[in-house]
């Protein structure tokens, strides 16, 4: 069962990179695959669900992370940091170009996001009530990280993961502050 989900999302990471979203159909995935498409459909409704498949267990890997982390706030940030780092970065230009451009890279992008503001909500609820300025900070928040994990394989000098990790933080936690004296 896993290998299959496994084999499947394998196939069509490199057929997006030969081909490109647009032109993907589940028939070429599951040929890549070996598989049949009964058997993808057991399993997937469809390719942007099977693009989306691995993020709610990176979410529940890194919500396990912050809480291992506690009391330290923004827990999930460097073992997100290492999954993009041994996925999007280590992918050939050509495979980082194709997991980021598109149809592809926005459904990618936006999960992405929401995964995010899911994880920092979790840091920021305590600091400020409900509200708008709770929801514009996580979004913010949010929107700061994925952009730096998703444009720093481009980057003139890259910066390692402590560096990436640290500056993320020193620019997150003054706004975190700011929340909690409201």
């Amino acid at each position: 069962m896993k290998r299959t989900r496994l084999a499947l999302r394998a196939s069509l990471l490199a057929l997006m990179t030969e081909r490109g979203w647009e032109a993907l159909r589940v028939r070429d995935i599951c040929e890549r695959a070996k598989v049949g498409r009964s058997t993808f459909y057991t399993h997937f409704a469809d390719k942007e669900e099977l693009l989306l498949s691995g993020f709610d267990e990176l979410q529940a890997e890194l919500r396990a992370a912050a809480r291992a982390a506690a009391p330290r706030r923004l827990g999930f940030v460097r073992p997100l940091i290492e999954h993009v780092r041994e996925g999007f970065w280590s992918a050939t230009r050509r495979r980082l170009r194709a997991l980021t451009s598109g149809r592809g890279g926005q459904i990618i992008r936006e999960r992405m996001t929401r995964m995010v503001c899911e994880l920092l909500a979790d840091e920021v609820a305590p600091l400020a009530p409900a509200g708008p300025q709770r929801d514009v900070a996580t979004r913010y928040l949010a929107g700061a990280l994925v952009e730096l994990l998703l444009s720093e394989p481009t980057a003139p000098r890259r910066l390692g993961s402590d560096e990436l990790e640290s500056l993320y933080r020193r620019l997150t936690l003054p706004v975190l502050r700011e929340l909690s004296r409201r």
